[in-house]
């Protein structure tokens, strides 16, 4: 268990909450060593509320729990951001957010799907239709890469905006999948990217 400085502030330390899927910041608050080690114990996010004077679990009267999926210390231990999975919205007001925002961040979606065909390879449960991609070999995943990039390309040109974006759609999972079968994942694609911006595309 990491060592925490409660002493800073009079025995608490301020606690980010992030979602662990979409990285949206919830909710700011505060627990002291007790809180922690609740939180710790029950994997449910557990402050100390300086209102009522004593612990609170999130959720424990809505059910909109806070389900912890990583802790980690800022580098002078006084500080925590706890990444979770949320149960429903965050706020007392009813928003997903303590600041009123919507807790989406679609592109974050393309590592769940990463993560979910990486769970298919690895399986390879019958009926799917990604076990059936990997089973067809390299060479057919390839060439189906190709056929959806010639669709996309048809309804950028002479289609409509919603085939578009479905043949794009399509696009995109054939790629992760064709990726996967080579061992690599969405994220390095995103890596080449910012390096190239980096190191090329400010210049342009």
């Amino acid at each position: 268990m990491m060592e925490l400085d409660f002493d800073k502030m009079s025995g608490l330390v301020p606690a980010i909450i992030q979602d662990n899927e979409t990285r949206k910041v919830l909710m700011l608050g505060f627990m002291n060593k007790e809180a922690y080690d609740k939180t710790v114990e029950t994997g449910k996010v557990t402050f100390f509320s300086r209102t009522k004077n004593r612990l609170w679990t999130k959720g424990e009267e809505s059910g909109n729990f806070l389900n912890v999926v990583s802790i980690k210390a800022d580098c002078d231990n006084d500080t925590l951001l706890i990444q979770v999975n949320p149960v429903g919205p965050v706020c007392h007001t009813g928003a997903d957010t303590c600041w009123g925002e919507k807790n989406e961040e679609p592109v974050m979606f393309l590592k769940l799907l990463q993560d979910f065909i990486d769970k298919r390879h690895e399986e390879m449960p019958e009926g799917s239709y990604t076990t059936s991609l990997f089973e067809s070999g390299i060479n057919k995943i390839a060439q189906k890469v190709g056929e959806e990039a010639v669709e996309t390309v048809i309804e950028a040109t002479n289609g409509t905006d919603d085939r578009l974006i479905y043949e794009g759609s399509d696009l995109i999972y054939h790629l992760i999948v064709l990726l996967t079968s080579k061992g690599y994942r969405i994220e390095d694609l995103a890596r080449e990217l910012q390096e190239r911006h980096s190191s090329t595309w400010k210049k342009h």
